[in-house]
Formats: structure tokens, C-alpha cells, sequence
């Protein structure tokens, strides 16, 4: 989620709106489908993401960029809303937008979103695994891994979902260590 709160302030009420819609007109997979595969390809795409953020280029140009690089790809009730957005001058919010829906979601769904960071790449059977056992510990029906690779860990990893941090990472451990050490040493 974005670390702006005035942007998370303003794209609550958005993502909310869109939410309540999509399950009013039964079209939440779509959409949800939709902002999967949007978050993804802002992710890819920064140079659309900047376009689309810039406050120089007119409504129209980037309704034009927005109908020929997305209205055949998602949803025409998820194409509306970008338009809605690009109109009230929100579209910079999309990508806090797109996060505060997918998080509505899947909270509806009983999903569960946990951050891990690893030292190295989880393969197939790890990640499934870890899916598995964060399923018995947290009783959710579905759990969405957001994964990120950080060295600086050594070896192990990090879980973060709500409001718990699970550090099984050898820097904590070697941390650990050194103040323990530091205590004894003292004596």
C-alpha cells in the first residue's frame, strides 16, 4: 500500500465505491481480475504509470492512451472507472486505488495477503509449504504471497502480515546472538 496517507485517504473511499459495485452488479471476479492483471502491468510499465500521473498531459490525452492500450484488455465496467478517474483528475491514484480494492477482496474472500522477504528464491515446493502452514496459523481459506528477494538477510526469511512480524531470517539470528554475547561478556 502507498506510504502517502493523504493518498490512501482519498483512494479508500474510491476502491470502497468500486467494491460495493462490483458485488452489486456480480461482477467482482472480473474487476478483481482486471486489477491483478493492471497491477501487474503498471508494475512493468513505468513509463504509462508516469504519463498517467503527469498533471501537464490533458484528460484526453490519456483517455486516448488509456482506450488504446486498455479498453480490449479489461472489463467495460473497469474501463469506465479509469475514465471516471482520468476525468476527476484520480487516475494518480490507481495504483493506492487498485491495492485498497484487492485488499477489500480478499478480506470479503478470506484471503489473506503476507509479505515474506527471503534471502533466496522459494521454489515450488517451499512456497507451498510456507502456504500451507501460514494457512493453519491464520485459518484463512486462500493465502497470496507477496514475495521480495533481500540478501541482506543471509539466509532464512521475514513474514509481515497485519500487524506481526515472524523473523526467521540468520541476520536476526546472528543479532540475537551478538546482544546475548554482549550481556555475558559483561559479567
Amino acid at each position: 500500500m502507498t506510504s502517502n496517507p493523504l493518498t490512501a485517504k482519498i483512494a479508500v473511499p474510491y476502491a470502497r465505491a468500486l467494491f460495493d459495485f462490483s458485488v452489486e452488479k456480480n461482477i467482482m471476479h472480473q474487476i478483481t481480475a482486471d486489477f491483478q492483471n493492471l497491477e501487474t502491468f503498471l508494475n512493468d510499465a513505468a513509463e504509462l504509470t508516469e504519463y498517467l500521473n503527469n498533471p501537464i498531459v490533458s484528460q484526453n490525452a490519456k483517455c486516448e492512451v488509456l482506450t488504446k492500450t486498455l479498453q480490449s484488455q479489461v472489463n467495460t465496467e473497469t474501463f469506465k472507472f479509469l475514465i471516471i478517474l482520468v476525468n476527476r483528475d484520480r487516475i494518480n491514484l490507481l495504483e493506492s486505488i487498485i491495492t485498497n480494492y484487492l485488499e477489500l477482496v480478499y478480506e470479503t474472500a478470506s484471503i489473506k495477503m503476507i509479505e515474506v522477504s527471503t534471502a533466496f528464491v522459494f521454489n515450488n515446493l517451499q512456497k507451498n509449504m510456507l502456504i500451507k502452514k501460514l494457512k493453519e496459523l491464520t485459518n484463512a481459506r486462500e493465502i497470496r504471497l507477496v514475495i521480495t528477494v533481500d540478501s541482506s538477510l543471509i539466509g532464512g526469511f521475514l513474514i509481515k502480515t497485519e500487524s506481526k512480524v515472524i523473523d526467521f531470517s540468520i541476520k536476526n539470528q546472528l543479532q540475537n546472538l551478538a546482544k546475548h554475547l554482549d550481556t555475558v561478556l559483561e559479567i
